[in-house]
């Protein structure tokens, strides 16, 4: 029975070892063939990095009689850029405001009403937040301020939305970890409900909320078909919040199915995707990063 049970724990053993190992390898795997991908623009069709990064000209088709091929992607990181940060702006104070009433107001309405609501929020498709901005939000804007309704406005807003229940859920968790005892000596001290809370519960909660930021952004920065929806996808700089614009994820979506595989058009796109891919990185580097030195602490 003993050999039987060794036999048992050690197969357990190995077959957790080769789950572990395939998600590593399978991981490893995307991001080198997106990477292999992403550089043939520039090793193979010796299109500039520098251009690519700061240049404006998108033009991967234009003959060279008239200028030759532009794959300046400037363009798209600066409407990624744009949407992803006034979102998160948007998003930021709503989510704090309601964590902090989930934890330190109301927490029994804060658990049973608020918290499932957002997380109701968290587990809604894309889509249907696109169709629900597409169908109220773009014509709400048309009518009230003006312009086409498609425009960085309409996209930011819907995703502020989609990050509030990632940012509230996280900084809740925060809000909740913080140690009872400092709030109760705050209290003793003859602290009101918001010195505790701006001055004590905030400031050591602060990594676990920015981490729930950086998660939010990362997510809004990687969002495709919601903000493809609402933005009205003009591949110009945003000159204005009611300006219709476009992002990396929306060029990639829109142009991939109608490249030819390994023309210069199409080997800018997986180069667009590595781009995405690198800043998505970026953004778990920061939140580990975060996690380190809230461990430390």
């Amino acid at each position: 029975m003993i050999r039987l049970g060794e036999r048992r724990v050690a197969w357990d053993k190995w077959l957790l070892f080769t789950c572990a190992g395939l998600v590593v390898v399978l991981t490893g795997s995307i991001i080198l063939f997106i990477a292999g991908k992403g550089v043939s623009t520039f090793v193979t069709n010796h299109a500039s990095p520098v251009q690519f990064l700061f240049s404006t000209d998108w033009a991967p088709d234009r003959a060279v009689a008239e200028g030759g091929p532009g794959v300046g992607s400037l363009i798209f990181l600066a409407g990624s850029l744009a949407v992803s940060l006034l979102a998160v702006a948007v998003a930021v104070p709503v989510s704090l405001s309601a964590a902090i009433f989930a934890t330190q107001v109301a927490p029994k309405l804060g658990q049973r009403i608020l918290q499932p609501s957002l997380e109701i929020l968290a587990g809604i498709p894309s889509v249907v937040y696109g169709w629900i901005g597409l169908t109220l939000l773009v014509p709400f804007i048309r009518l009230h301020f003006g312009g086409l309704g498609f425009s960085l406005l309409a996209g930011f807003l819907v995703l502020s939305v989609m990050i509030t229940p990632t940012i509230f859920t996280v900084s809740v968790d925060s809000l909740r970890a913080t140690p009872a005892e400092l709030r109760e000596g705050a209290y003793a001290m003859g602290s009101t409900r918001w010195q505790v809370v701006r001055r004590v519960l905030l400031p050591a909660a602060r990594s676990g909320i920015i981490t729930g930021v950086i998660l939010g952004l990362s997510r809004a920065f990687g969002e495709a078909l919601a903000v493809q929806m609402v933005i009205g996808n003009l591949r110009k700089l945003p000159s204005s919040l009611l300006a219709p614009m476009t992002t990396l994820t929306s060029a990639i979506t829109m142009d991939m199915p109608y490249t030819i595989m390994g023309s210069l058009w199409n080997n800018a796109l997986w180069s667009m995707a590595l781009l995405l891919l690198l800043v998505s990185c970026a953004f778990i580097v920061g939140t580990r990063l975060i996690g380190r030195k809230e461990a430390r602490v």
